[in-house]
């Protein structure tokens, strides 16, 4: 088990986004027995969450334990995605920790600039590839959802949704902004093999000394072997260290020369053994063939040692014929254009990188020398030099491993271009359990929610109005079975008087029913359950992580026979998946032999990220009716029209009258009102007639003199 933030106050680096200066923060927990998933435990200053006065919920106060995030989220690209890195470097977006720098951008005045940022979360997740190909020879492999900055503002890879759903997405007319990559660049090139060895041949090429002499001394003559490289930035000195090591040639490093107001200090690394002076010698040689890794290497060793960026230029100096006919076959190789200036008065020539922003940004992201701060770009105005305009956006037709990060920015630069990140956990839009899976990786845990609770309900000002569990997140999804909240919230709101409903699709409710029957002696306690789809391999493609049709059915029939009332929400009800007489009539037969005393039935709705990742689903799994959900849920519509509501409720009603079932639509009954059902079969009898009438809401929406409750 691991264990993380475990301290009041502290930064959480591997907490949620918007979580990891919360002070409330407690811990996250990682632990074996729930893979994949992490727990993040804080303190609520709250337990009663009031619902607004202009919603349609049928209840005025929920409770909610839990809140999370799938982290299935539909903005990522590929794991091998170049970013940006606040050092200078690109590394690969998969390699990326939580609270590593990198470079976002952020608006100053009228103007885009580059800053530093850091990562507040990383997630991966799979989705169907798409490769944008841009005039540059830049390629980006992303999800349809991710959104790139271009000249027009944010715009999605792919759209997906089409006709009136239709969304900003790239054409062939867009330009994306950033400074691009070019044809596919090394990434963090291996500092081994032909590589390494280029790297030493540029470096001592640079600034290194390499000798094999005999000096007279006295009578004697001394045969003296030196290597020695001095250079100013330790970065490089110390790579050199390291490359020469990983070839067997030790090294001692001491001062070289102190600094004055002309040049800065400079150390050396130096050995005087003739074995590893003669093995430098060796490895530094430059061969016949020189593969394209060992001309990256070259090029890198060299910059280290004799090159420079500023003022928009980069050049690399020397006066060696030959190691300037190297330079220029190196970048020759790599398709770098470049100009080599007339000598100077020193003999000295110039290699200048031409090609602007673009040019300079492949040659750092083909080299990544080991001096950064040349390469930094953090407070740079965006400019977009190079030809970034779309040449194709290709669906690839197939799902890939993908990856996605959040930053402080919103933003990041992949494979040198703008990208967005998603804002859904930062801003809590995560909470909307209904955008994704039923059971999220990341859970925050109110972990204190019950002394919170209990102090609230205690106040005078507190009149028992009912409370709605499981409104918004599932108060028996897994988290449940290892945090064990239910028992004290239910025994807090009975203790207080205090009415309740439990709306749950999990099965873990089982585990309190004493205690429920118990709190049902005093007060209303509704238990309801909601099961969509009873066909397995249906319900499994749209609720992976659900409890099957057949476990919520047994609990239906436990709770029932505990003496509740149960509840079922057949909801959403699926248009041309699960609305044929047949499927109807299969679920309300398996509803009643459970033992559920009510069904509420309901088309399916769509609302905002719910939608957009529902006709995702139906485009991959169900192409065939795409089309007829675009005529159902047109535009921002997110409830299907009252003419298949009504044809719906012609097909629903008469089968529950056939199995003698209770229920409704749920369009019938008062907007607000009690909570839903009666206590139980057991404890109605003895109940006063004040507690078993209809329990109403501070408001009076519904009279309490109604004749019999309803679930809305």
């Amino acid at each position: 088990m691991r264990w993380q933030g475990q301290e009041l106050g502290t930064v959480d680096e591997a907490a949620l986004p918007g979580l990891d200066r919360l002070h409330p923060l407690v811990r996250s927990v990682t632990t074996p027995e729930f893979a994949g998933m992490t727990f993040h435990e804080v303190l609520c200053k709250s337990a009663l969450n009031h619902v607004p006065g202009s919603s349609s919920m049928p209840f005025d106060w929920t409770i909610n334990p839990y809140r999370g995030c799938s982290h299935a989220c539909a903005y990522c690209l590929s794991p091998d995605t170049l970013v940006l890195c606040a050092d200078g470097r690109q590394r690969r977006i998969d390699e990326l920790t939580i609270g590593q720098e990198v470079i976002g951008t952020e608006k100053q005045g009228d103007c885009r600039r580059y800053v530093a940022t850091t990562v507040k979360a990383k997630w991966s997740t799979r989705r169907r590839a798409f490769r944008v190909t841009l005039a540059d020879g830049t390629q980006l492999v992303a999800s349809a959802d991710h959104r790139f900055l271009t000249e027009r503002g944010w715009k999605h890879v792919k759209d997906v949704m089409g006709g009136l759903d239709q969304r900003p997405s790239l054409t062939t007319s867009n330009r994306l902004m950033g400074r691009g990559l070019g044809e596919r660049a090394r990434l963090r090139p291996p500092l081994d093999g032909e590589h390494r060895r280029g790297y030493l041949a540029g470096v001592s090429r640079g600034d290194g000394m390499l000798l094999h002499g005999a000096y007279p001394y006295g009578e004697r003559t001394a045969t003296v072997h030196r290597f020695r490289l001095a250079l100013a930035d330790h970065d490089a000195l110390d790579r050199t260290r390291l490359l020469l090591e990983a070839e067997g040639v030790p090294t001692v490093t001491r001062p070289f020369t102190q600094a004055t107001t002309a040049r800065p200090e400079m150390s050396a690394i130096h050995t005087a053994r003739r074995a590893d002076v003669e093995t430098i010698e060796r490895v530094t040689s430059v061969p016949s063939v020189r593969t394209p890794a060992w001309h990256a290497g070259f090029l890198a060793g060299l910059f280290d040692a004799a090159g420079s960026c500023s003022g928009g230029v980069l050049r690399v100096s020397n006066k060696n014929e030959e190691t300037l006919r190297l330079i220029h076959d190196a970048l020759d190789v790599h398709g770098i254009p470049h100009v080599i200036e007339p000598p100077r008065s020193n003999s000295v020539r110039t290699v200048r990188i031409s090609g602007g922003h673009a040019q300079r940004r492949r040659f750092f992201a083909l080299t990544e020398p080991a001096i950064t701060r040349e390469t930094a770009i953090a407070g740079t105005a965006v400019k977009t030099v190079a030809d970034l305009r779309v040449v194709s956006v290709e669906d690839l037709g197939h799902d890939i491993d993908m990856v996605d990060i959040t930053t402080g920015t919103g933003d990041f630069i992949a494979n040198g271009v703008i990208s967005h990140n998603c804002f859904a956990r930062p801003t809590h839009e995560y909470l909307d359990l209904d955008a994704g899976h039923d059971f999220d990786s990341q859970i925050v845990v109110k972990v204190n929610v019950v002394d919170v609770l209990r102090r609230e309900l205690a106040r005078g000002t507190w009149e028992r109005e009912p409370v709605a569990l499981g409104t918004n997140t599932d108060p028996y999804q897994r988290a449940e079975g290892r945090y064990r909240l239910m028992p004290g919230i239910i025994s807090a709101l009975a203790e207080s008087g205090t009415s309740f409903s439990i709306l749950t699709k999990g099965t873990m409710v089982r585990r309190d029913l004493p205690l429920l029957t118990d709190a049902a002696a005093s007060v209303s306690v509704t238990i309801a359950t909601s099961i969509a789809v009873f066909d397995d391999a249906l319900q499994h493609s749209l609720e992976p992580g659900a409890p099957t049709a057949a476990a919520r059915l047994e609990t239906v029939r436990a709770a029932s026979e505990a003496g509740f009332y149960v509840t079922v929400f057949l909801m959403p009800v699926l248009p041309h998946l699960t609305d044929s007489i047949a499927s109807l009539d299969h679920a309300l037969t398996r509803i009643k032999e459970a033992g559920a005393h009510r069904v509420v039935y309901g088309a399916l709705h769509l609302r905002p990220g719910a939608k957009q990742w529902f006709m995702q689903w139906l485009g991959r799994e169900h192409p065939e009716l795409v089309s007829s959900y675009r005529g159902l849920y047109p535009g921002a519509s997110a409830y299907a029209p009252k003419a298949y509501r009504s044809w719906l409720a012609k097909r629903v009603r008469p089968l529950m009258r056939v199995h003698g079932l209770d229920g409704h639509d749920e369009d019938d009954g008062p907007r607000r009102g009690p909570v839903p059902g009666l206590a139980s079969r057991t404890a109605a009898a003895s109940r006063t007639a004040a507690a078993s009438r209809v329990v109403t809401t501070s408001r009076g929406r519904l009279a309490a003199t109604a004749s019999e409750p309803r679930l809305f």
